[in-house]
């Protein structure tokens, strides 16, 4: 008499586990995928367009929420949607990664120098904006030893209009895009430069690049969280942890 509740509750602890056990299964699957989507996803850096901020083999965070979200927050891009929900214009300086305009599937990492409505041009390797040559100062040397040789190149604090600095690389006097014609930043567009600045494929490379539309930004590169040497194979330990600015 004392035995047939305990078996009549066993199919229905076997429901109430396979029921857990799905939840608990969705909740893994779920979890990271929202967390890609609306707060965080992890790129690394390939080549060499941001050095000295980014190196190659840097992994990073991108803060997905900093500019709210477009159909490229989504995995696999859908076209559910256009424009930005709870947008937030990038400031001048951030470091962004963003769709190639000419080739949505493409991610480019570059850092915004101008702003709808900006006029900007490089004149002797400098940078201008609006017309007034943007503050910098030389620095130390940047020591790099990619593909396992040591080159020195000249480095510079660059400072933007809205108080923003950052280091820039010139690696040669007289590159290809130390001198430009004037380039209008057209209403929601951006101007995209690398900071390595003759050896970036970027805003000024209008057959490539060209103005970034608002939508197809990313999101804001936020720290890196892993960093590899490609040349030894080592781990950057300085490197883990460092916010990108």
């Amino acid at each position: 008499m004392t035995s047939a509740p305990s078996h009549a509750l066993r199919p229905w602890r076997l429901v109430a586990n396979l029921v857990l056990g799905i939840v608990l299964v969705s909740l893994i699957v779920v979890i990271p995928v929202l967390i890609r989507t609306l707060l965080y996803q992890p790129f690394v850096i390939p080549s060499g367009s941001q050095k000295p901020t980014l190196l190659v083999g840097d992994y990073m965070f991108v803060a997905k929420f900093s500019y709210g979200y477009t159909r490229y927050s989504l995995p696999f891009s859908p076209h559910l949607f256009s424009g930005r929900i709870l947008a937030s214009e990038p400031q001048r300086g951030d470091v962004v990664v963003f769709r190639l305009p000419r080739n949505d599937s493409v991610d480019y990492v570059s850092r915004v120098i101008g702003l709808p409505g900006d006029r900007i041009q490089m004149i002797g390797g400098h940078l201008h904006i609006n017309g007034q040559p943007v503050k910098r100062e030389r620095i130390e040397d940047f020591l790099d030893t990619e593909d396992g040789r040591n080159t020195t190149f000249k480095r510079w604090r660059e400072t933007l209009p809205n108080g923003v600095s950052h280091a820039t690389l010139d690696q040669m006097d007289n590159g290809f895009y130390d001198n430009t014609n004037v380039y209008e930043v057209p209403p929601g567009h951006y101007f995209m430069m690398g900071d390595n600045r003759d050896n970036s494929t970027d805003s000024r490379v209008l057959t490539q690049v060209g103005y970034v539309p608002f939508e197809n930004i990313v999101g804001r590169a936020e720290i890196v969280f892993w960093s590899v040497d490609r040349s030894s194979g080592g781990i950057r330990t300085e490197r883990l942890g460092m916010k990108v600015r």
